[in-house]
């Protein structure tokens, strides 16, 4: 009866999950961009743009790394050079990379990159190379020449090959550079003050003096690095820095500038040979303030970012996600700039993953998620916001509510209704009554810039579609935005570090109701979610091309470390006011659902352990879920496992969804559920509890040590302590089938029928749990020694307790001797 009530109050929670899972999967949509209707809307000639020239509205390209060492330079370059060289207005684009280490190592690698890009881009614009970051370029293994047309290809791809090897080795060689032309100032420093004690003391140096001389890190120039030095020294360490703001690709000419033959590098005859402008920053941090990780470092390049370009739209990439396809941005922008688009807030990309295992052994590919779950809420009112390849409404990220929205009431939210007042107030007087929730207040308190501030309207007004049909109802004219931009000045730049100093968000709203919001280790969906609450609306654009590609950890330890963040990042919005139960009535009912299983999801780990264990009690026992497997039994479980089956089938048929992506994830999903999800809720419970704060590093994004194998990582065991419950339960799982099978077959009357039930379930929960045993076992079956340690201690403090719980049938003086 126990193990029947354990059983029914874990699956009425399996069902309670599953509900909040599949019902916002019940309007799935696919999407479609016309290119050619954007190209005719806005690039050709007609009466109010008579040259042709582009009437798209900028974007701002971000770009965010922390760590050289865990970031490879080379890696962030490939990424830059990728959208240097994108297929979007020149003079539109502006890009940022935000280095929140502050490391003289990037700085100089971004150097690089810009000098290296100006043959490689106008080669990727001559030939129409895809894609577009070279190491993946050189690195294909398909032919290289198919639909090249010039007969100049060949000789051009050798050239720029070489150009490229050379680049790399002067990026790998970068940390020794500099690593001796600081050992070369600081000998130059140390002599000078020698020199100078010498001068002050007749030609002697004391005996007693000591020199103290300071290990600056030395730029190219000869000056100090404002930045993080190698030895930190105080306002030159990590977390205590100055502001850095350098425009490394300025702002380009309106108009085309043509290459020429160049007997020395590439004929660029006919081809543009402008590079957009490329701004690196590393905002300033000292040891008093909170800077508040990534979503501190974004909203400084937000800022940064409307005083220099002011890009209506704004593209967030992670250092390791480049652009496979260079038409990703028209792509998006042909939604931003359809009728309605102004009620966008974002537009997601689906991620796609490169480097991963054959196998996908621990589903780093996600599929699921992203071609299911995100596709299906896309019927909804938008996917969620997953952190990188998502190209933003500046002025949604300002915390503005959209141009019209819907407020949705009923209990299922079925009654739905235009929001009155949405006219955007001139003063606090004028300002609409609200229901109360805070999102739907209006922001005010943006900072001391008054730059920054006029740049609010004129952002918004470049982000309206064309009002060229009576249906668009908030546009703006055609040929507004023909006009040059403005040169940057001294002023301008100065103002731009100005916004990135660390004192500018105190008294402010940002990081609380403007820009990425503070507070969660997962702060990408919490930013999302706000602008959902607030009623905009998001799109999934799943382009035929990929649009971005980028890195996952195939190794099982930082996989589930990467989950064990994402997981801890749900609990915390689960226990804070951005729970979906507080969120405004401008949320639809099904949306409501699907941010609730963001913070639910990893509860369910509780009772999952439990399930994993029960088969397991069942043989250790000698008993079953119910008094025998009857025909009513067997044929209940048949109809709900062909249910959930045909269920499935029909998500994957949607979806494309393979069927061992399918297995993958729900294999992971075992096993990430029964450690790191576990792990996340107690973090989490520990943080509302007893406010203990919640840390995490970096994900590696360097490979393993054997450089022949791209695959290395993937056999590599370091052990942390995320091990322990899935080792438990396959243990004891193990152990229970040995203890099971010798009870039946030594037994007077043997019970095969109970022996089978417990058998299959324990056999369906080592089958998910596989992967697992096999990443333990690493390369050709090295398993690590503290994996054995584990093992060991496990079986035997399960056998001794089990012992101890229910003594075997004998003497009772000999039961009574087991004694601890």
């Amino acid at each position: 009866m126990w193990l029947w009530g354990i059983s029914i109050v874990c699956e009425i929670w399996f069902a309670f999950s599953w509900l909040l899972d599949i019902l916002p999967k019940f309007n799935p949509i696919n999407r479609a961009a016309d290119l050619a209707a954007l190209k005719d809307k806005f690039e050709t000639p007609g009466p109010s743009n008579p040259t042709g020239r582009s009437d798209l509205p900028g974007m701002d390209v971000f770009i965010s790394t922390a760590d050289p060492d865990k970031e490879p330079p080379l890696v962030t370059a490939n990424t830059i050079l990728s959208i240097l060289a994108v297929n979007y207005p020149i003079e539109k684009v502006s890009i940022y990379i935000s280095d929140d280490g502050g490391a003289i190592l990037t700085f100089e690698a971004m150097a690089e990159a810009v000098k290296f890009a100006e043959v490689w881009v106008p080669f990727c614009r001559k030939h129409d190379i895809e894609p577009r970051n070279p190491d993946s370029y050189f690195s294909q293994k398909m032919d290289p020449t198919k639909n090249k047309k010039r007969p100049d290809f060949v000789k051009d791809r050798r050239w720029i090959k070489r150009e490229y090897d050379e680049f790399k080795v002067r990026i790998n060689g970068l940390p020794e550079v500099i690593h001796k032309r600081c050992k070369m100032y600081n000998k130059n420093e140390e002599m000078q003050e020698k020199k100078l004690v010498k001068e002050k003391n007749n030609g002697v140096i004391p005996p007693d003096h000591k020199f103290e001389v300071t290990k600056a890190t030395w730029m190219a120039d000869g000056t100090h690095w404002p930045g993080t030095w190698f030895n930190p020294a105080p306002d030159h360490a990590k977390g205590d820095h100055a502001g850095i703001l350098q425009i490394m690709s300025k702002v380009p000419d309106n108009d085309p500038i043509m290459g020429g033959p160049d007997e020395k590098r590439l004929d660029f005859t006919g081809i543009d040979i402008r590079l957009p402008m490329f701004a690196y920053v590393s905002r300033e941090k000292r040891k008093c303030y909170d800077h508040n990780k990534k979503a501190g470092a974004m909203n400084a390049l937000v800022r940064a970012s409307a005083i220099l370009s002011n890009g209506a739209f704004i593209l967030n990439l992670d250092c390791d996600h480049y652009i496979y396809n260079s038409m990703a941005i028209r792509e998006g922008m042909c939604y931003m700039m359809d009728r309605g688009g102004d009620r966008i807030c974002y537009i997601q990309f689906p991620q796609r993953f490169e480097g991963i295992d054959p196998s996908d052994r621990y589903a780093n590919h996600n599929t699921v998620f992203f071609d299911g779950n995100m596709r299906a809420l896309d019927g909804l009112q938008g996917p969620v916001y997953v952190g990188t390849g998502c190209m933003f409404r500046r002025y949604a990220l300002y915390g503005f509510p959209p141009p019209r929205a819907n407020e949705y009431s009923g209990v299922f939210g079925q009654n739905k209704a235009p929001v009155k007042n949405m006219v955007h107030p001139q003063s606090e007087e004028e300002a609409p009554l609200t229901s109360g929730h805070p999102d739907l207040d209006l922001p005010k308190k943006f900072g001391n810039s008054n730059m920054f501030t006029e740049s609010i309207a004129v952002a918004e007004f470049q982000g309206r579609p064309l009002a060229d049909h009576f249906s668009v109802k908030n546009g703006r004219a055609p040929g507004a935005l023909l006009m040059p931009r403005p040169p940057l000045d001294a002023p301008t730049a100065a103002e731009a570090i100005a916004v990135i100093s660390c004192w500018y968000e105190d008294k402010t709203e940002w990081g609380d109701r403007i820009g990425w919001i503070y507070g969660s280790v997962t702060e990408d969906v919490v930013t999302g979610y706000r602008m959902h609450n607030r009623g905009w609306r998001s799109v999934y654009c799943i382009t035929k091309r990929d649009a971005f590609r980028g890195t996952a950890p195939i190794n099982l330890t930082d996989r589930l470390h990467q989950v064990l963040r994402w997981a801890t990042g749900s609990v915390e919005i689960f226990f804070s006011r951005n729970n979906a139960i507080l969120a405004t009535s401008r949320l639809k009912f099904l949306q409501r659902i699907a941010y609730l299983n963001v913070g639910i999801y990893p509860f369910t780990s509780i009772f999952l352990v439990v399930y994993c264990f029960l088969p397991a009690l069942s043989l250790f026992s000698g008993k079953f879920i119910v008094q025998s497997l009857d025909i009513h039994f067997l044929s209940y479980l048949l109809i709900i496992t062909l249910c959930l089956v045909f269920i499935s089938l029909l998500e994957v048929k949607w979806s494309g969804i393979g069927l061992e992506e399918w297995w993958r994830n729900e294999q992971f999903w075992v096993i990430g559920g029964t450690s790191a999800h576990l792990v996340a809720v107690i973090q989490g419970l520990l943080k509302v509890i007893a406010g203990i704060e919640i840390s995490f590093t970096l994900t590696s994004k360097s490979t393993g040590e054997d450089e022949d194998d791209i695959y290395a990582d993937l056999y590599v065991v370091k052990w942390t302590g995320l091990f322990i419950m899935p080792l438990f339960i396959i243990i004891m799982n193990l152990v229970a089938l040995v203890i099971g099978f010798s009870r039946t077959v030594y037994s007077v009357i043997p019970e095969w029928s109970k022996l089978f039930g417990g058998a299959f379930f324990s056999f369906w929960v080592l089958v998910h749990m596989y992967p697992f045993a096999k990443g333990l076992m690493g390369r050709r079956g090295r398993v690590p020694t503290i994996v054995y340690v584990w093992a060991g201690l496990i079986s035997i403090t399960s056998s001794l307790l089990w012992i101890v719980i229910s003594p075997p049938p004998g003497n009772a003086d000999d039961t009574a001797s087991l004694k601890f």
